[in-house]
């Protein structure tokens, strides 16, 4: 098998890459995904629920016990399908700041800063709201704002004034500050994955083969030069050939893990494994980061105010009837339908966490049970953390999940900027507007509230907001992987375009980013960006 790309992973960034590679019909294209076909529960935003720990559509991948999850092993979902996470994700849509692509460019990276990037996010949003410059109306990504409205949104953007927070009617325009109804990747109640944004347009393509189920086992390397990859499917081992370049766009869990076992990484790591060293690069699954994220939860008073009614029983059947037919109701809602942004500390330029804000309580988080009374939920993550972990390979076989350890709370800055945005998020619940809607705190419980005890709370029950990034970093100098073309140091015809190559974390979740992580390589590998 043979073609010009081989793309690694049919993800949020690679579904992308490979949509715009393959609009040149004479480029031909090769895109390996080690999951199924798309899952047709997929298209139904409230997937995100029902896939959270589901084999076969997830990869289901486990961090390792450590001191800031209190010895916790953490679930860490990613999605492993046509679409990869953006098929499985909370939907929501974020750019992020201008101060994240500054700093990228500011790193070394040309042609990453936000003007530059602007124009990118532009070009793959159909956002149905947009009436400025700043946003894009025509590129394949649906988007929209969460339609309707319950008495708890407008108890929301009311606390929220009262503690500071400004209404912000685009977060994604030129400044993210303040609370705001959530947009998100969800179009005429269909979820908008990168596999029905952008693979599902492009399969009709004669240039563009799409492989499922096939698993990456290794690159193919002559010297320093990638020249293929092998993949397992069926039993049967394949090797597929480059004409040009193999782009690995498997994640940021991913993308290490395939380096690793080709023998590209830390030396004594790789004979550790009896893997022989092809090419020393001591960034590979170093500089991991994620968002940890804090959940509360109330009751509310008021039950017209609250999904929880809605969301039980024979109500449930209508809801479902409402989707199916309208393609609106609870079904159609993504992770949280209202966001804020806040700064802990007043010498910041820019907001340092973000909140979230849930119309509903569950007694099952996985599954998103909802509990017998009115209630809602919140979460709380810290945008920028500066606590950097691992992603690294446990043995030699591609079968065995890699290692990962979040290494949460390390550095003191997150842990103080953990509790007091714990604290904002829940000063808003608490303000006077709430209490129309406001009942008990089931979670954590009106008894904590001292900064130890919050701290403790989160070390307990925190998990990861979902949004690994930088195991492949882009830069210059050591502990990176990629330069500023995606290219990776010191190879040929190699490179890595998800969001593994992220220099920092993105202020805000990073489907966004990805997938224009995607976009822009194509541009790069193009010579057009």
């Amino acid at each position: 098998m043979q073609a010009d790309y081989i793309i690694v992973g049919a993800g949020s960034a690679g579904a992308a890459l490979a949509y715009r590679l393959s609009e040149d019909p004479g480029t031909t294209v090769l895109l390996v995904e080690a999951g199924k076909p798309e899952h047709p529960y997929a298209r139904m935003p409230a997937s995100f629920g029902l896939f959270i720990d589901r084999p076969g559509v997830n990869w289901c991948y486990r961090s390792e016990p450590e001191p800031g999850t209190a010895d916790r092993a953490i679930p860490v979902p990613r999605g492993k399908m046509l679409g990869g996470s953006s098929s499985l994700n909370g939907l929501l849509y974020v750019r992020g700041q201008t101060l994240d692509y500054d700093t990228w460019a500011q790193l070394g990276n040309r042609g990453w800063s936000w003007q530059d990037v602007a124009k990118i996010f532009r070009r793959m949003e159909g956002y149905d709201r947009s009436d400025s410059e700043a946003r894009g109306s025509a590129g394949p990504l649906g988007i929209t704002e969460v339609p309707g409205h319950i008495p708890l949104y407008d108890g929301l953007f009311a606390a929220a004034e009262s503690v500071g927070l400004h209404r912000n009617l685009d977060y994604n325009g030129p400044n993210q500050d303040g609370i705001a109804k959530v947009q998100a990747t969800i179009k005429s109640g269909r979820r908008m994955s990168t596999a029905a944004c952008y693979l599902r347009p492009a399969k009709r393509r004669p240039n563009l083969r799409i492989v499922t189920e096939a698993m990456t086992q290794s690159l193919l390397l002559d010297g320093k030069r990638c020249m293929g990859i092998a993949y397992k499917k069926g039993g049967s081992t394949v090797e597929a050939r480059c004409a040009k370049e193999v782009i690995l766009s498997a994640g940021a869990i991913g993308s290490p893990q395939i380096l690793e076992l080709s023998g590209i990484g830390r030396p004594e790591l790789l004979q550790g494994h009896g893997i022989a060293v092809n090419h020393e690069l001591s960034g590979v699954g170093e500089n991991f980061q994620d968002h940890m994220l804090s959940r509360a939860q109330w009751k509310i008073t008021d039950p017209e105010a609250s999904y929880n009614g809605t969301a039980r029983g024979l109500r449930m059947l209508g809801q479902i009837l409402r989707y199916a037919t309208t393609g609106g109701g609870f079904l159609s809602l993504p992770a949280a339908c209202m966001a804020a942004w806040a700064k802990t500390r007043p010498e910041l330029e820019t907001p340092d966490v973000q909140m979230q804000f849930v119309p509903y309580s569950v007694g099952d988080l996985k599954r998103r049970k909802v509990h017998p009374f009115p209630g809602m939920a919140a979460a709380c993550f810290q945008l920028r953390p500066q606590s950097v972990g691992t992603i690294h390979i446990r043995s030699s076989d591609a079968q065995e999940q890699p290692a990962i350890r979040f290494n949460f709370l390390d550095a003191a800055v997150d842990r103080q900027t953990m509790v007091d945005g714990f604290k904002i998020m829940r000063s808003i619940v608490e303000a006077e507007p709430m209490d129309p809607y406001r009942g008990e705190e089931l979670i954590p419980g009106e008894s904590i509230r001292s900064d130890d005890e919050i701290e403790s709370f989160i070390r307990q029950k925190a998990e990861t907001g979902f949004h690994p990034v930088s195991t492949c970093r882009m830069g210059h100098g050591a502990e990176v992987v990629v330069d500023d073309q995606l290219r990776v140091h010191g190879m040929m015809s190699l490179r890595v375009a998800d969001a593994s190559i992220f220099p920092t974390m993105p202020s805000g979740n990073t489907n966004a980013p990805s997938i224009m992580v995607g976009e822009k390589a194509a541009d790069l590998i193009k010579g057009t960006g």
